[in-house]
């Protein structure tokens, strides 16, 4: 089964009970189609790889484009809730966050998914040394994102180390339509004793 329907929300997922094995977990932050998702689930297929997905029509569009990959589910819920909720502590290597809503009035900034508490969830379920890998093409939430992240203890902000993932559906209208890709890389650290 692809589309991953938990037992509960409100308790912590097992992941290994979900993929029927223990492998890195790398995390798709608003999967959408899951063209991108799946790209890296063939690429690597000794790792695990979820795709969190809040929109039914696209949930379809990923499960279907899955449906032949053994290390791929699904989930349909809301990002912020799935990372705050149902990720046990240190348990992803890697989240994915490639062009998020930019809301890009500045009266709807307030709806963006990075924020504080955000940052809090994401560096909570992070493995030691994990990764959030964060792509838009909104210089001004790229400006936001660096600020926001600047200033959490136990995240490191550095340049991207691989721009050779596979192409997003949104990154692939962008690059066509000539506008700049903004790119960061957001390492858990540890605090210093």
């Amino acid at each position: 089964m692809i589309e991953l329907i938990p037992e509960s929300y409100v308790a912590r997922l097992d992941l290994e009970k979900i993929f029927g094995r223990a492998a890195p977990l790398h995390v798709d932050l608003g999967c959408g189609d899951g063209s991108f998702l799946c790209a890296l689930a063939v690429r690597h297929p000794n790792k695990n790889f979820l795709g969190i997905e809040r929109m039914s029509e696209r949930v379809g569009k990923a499960c279907r484009r899955a449906r032949t990959l053994e290390n791929v589910r699904v989930l349909h819920l809301e990002t912020s809730y799935a990372i705050r909720y149902l990720f046990p502590e240190s348990s992803v290597s890697v989240f994915y966050l490639l062009f998020p809503d930019p809301w890009p009035k500045r009266r709807h900034h307030r709806r963006r998914i990075i924020t504080s508490a955000f940052l809090d969830a994401i560096h909570t379920a992070l493995f030691e040394e994990g990764l959030l890998k964060v792509a838009t093409d909104q210089l001004d939430y790229f400006h936001q994102i660096m600020l926001l992240s600047g200033g959490k203890s136990g995240l490191t902000v550095s340049k991207p180390d691989d721009v050779d993932l596979p192409l997003s559906k949104f990154e692939r209208r962008f690059r066509e339509a000539g506008a700049p890709i903004y790119r960061s890389v957001l390492r858990k650290t540890s605090p210093v004793t």
